[in-house]
């Protein structure tokens, strides 16, 4: 085991208040990440998204954010997944991008919709092929023998879709996550982290808030 202690670093590349916080905190995302990705963060896109299943137990992943609007963050998946699967027994997740080169991360909290049939088509025809096929080869989070399995799998997408255009799968489409919380951190010396928090209140307004680190 190496010496956790000694890698113990110190925060100091920036600070966040709440007079540099956009009144609207999709602004603010965008803005910090087309920071993320001027400073040269590898897939600033790639966010742990946290779930929950029937039975209480928790599960995250890494996934893409692929879409982002006013209605929130987009991501697609196998709906069969064990992340789809989650979903669909509690719609609600949690979402973390962490811009570490930037010593920041994004915490984002929110229910979560399918996106529409016709938003998941767009979306998949501009993925690359084999990533098409991929969708239709692969039954995520099942049990398979071996990779031969899946190869197999492949090359029957393959010849089944050949010379012609490939739909989406119906168990294959977006989610959407509608955000009630972003939080948005920047690491200070001292452990004294800015936390600066929107938050939606009653009348459906952002709310922005400083949290204690």
């Amino acid at each position: 085991m190496p010496d956790l202690a000694a890698l113990r670093k110190e925060y100091a590349l920036a600070g966040f208040s709440e007079e540099q916080a956009d009144p609207d905190p999709i602004a603010q995302f965008n803005k910090w990440f087309a920071e993320a990705e001027a400073g040269g963060v590898v897939e600033p896109n790639a966010m742990t998204l946290a779930t929950v299943d029937e039975k209480g137990f928790p599960g995250g992943r890494t996934v893409l954010l692929k879409g982002l609007d006013a209605r929130g963050f987009v991501f697609y998946t196998n709906y069969d997944s064990a992340k789809g699967q989650d979903l669909a027994a509690n719609p609600r997740a949690t979402l973390v991008f962490p811009w570490l080169a930037l010593e920041r991360q994004v915490v984002v909290r929110g229910t979560v919709t399918r996106i529409s049939r016709e938003e998941t088509a767009a979306y998949f025809q501009s993925r690359p092929i084999g990533s098409q096929l991929g969708a239709w080869a692969s039954a995520q989070s099942t049990v398979v023998p071996n990779r031969a399995t899946l190869e197999q799998n492949l090359h029957a997408a393959e010849q089944r879709f050949a010379g012609q255009p490939i739909p989406p799968p119906s168990h294959w489409g977006g989610f959407r996550v509608a955000p009630i919380r972003i939080e948005f951190w920047q690491g200070r010396p001292n452990r004294l982290h800015d936390r600066i928090r929107y938050r939606r209140d009653s009348s459906d307004h952002w709310l922005i808030e400083r949290l204690s680190p």
